[in-house]
């Protein structure tokens, strides 16, 4: 991690101002971050307008700040060089992988839940009609 202290993207060696492939996928993926960042605000605020739906929307506002706040560190690193700013964006951007992560977890254990649920029904759906029909074949 100290070598990181001493990150430098500029090329110093020449006078002309030369933009590397790496400057512009940095670019790309801060303007990325901030548009995801925006949407995932967004999206949680829409799954806050229903009560049920505030248990899932406020942890995704939350990581949409995070990773909104990671751009804005990622760009201060980007003009400044500051190694910490740099350092600091990659902390929060990790933050929103984890919140996701975990979220992510939730969902696929409540749909397979759901999905379980659904076939519970349907089964049991299915064998009270089956009753009923042989039920009907011995009363006629």
């Amino acid at each position: 991690m100290d070598q990181q202290d001493n990150i430098n993207i500029e090329d110093d060696s020449s006078n002309e101002v030369k933009i590397s492939a790496f400057k512009i996928t940095f670019e790309k993926m801060i303007k990325d971050m901030r548009f995801v960042g925006i949407f995932t605000v967004v999206y949680g605020a829409l799954y806050c307008l229903s009560i049920v739906g505030a248990i899932i929307g406020i942890p995704i506002i939350i990581i949409g700040l995070r990773i909104r706040e990671a751009a804005d560190q990622f760009e201060i690193f980007k003009t400044t060089n500051n190694a910490a700013s740099l350092r600091m964006g990659f902390e929060l951007q990790g933050k929103y992988f984890r919140i996701m992560k975990i979220l992510i977890i939730i969902g696929i254990i409540l749909t397979l839940i759901w999905i379980t649920l659904i076939i519970i029904i349907l089964a049991s759906g299915l064998s009270t009609l089956m009753q009923m029909r042989e039920f009907e074949y011995n009363t006629i």
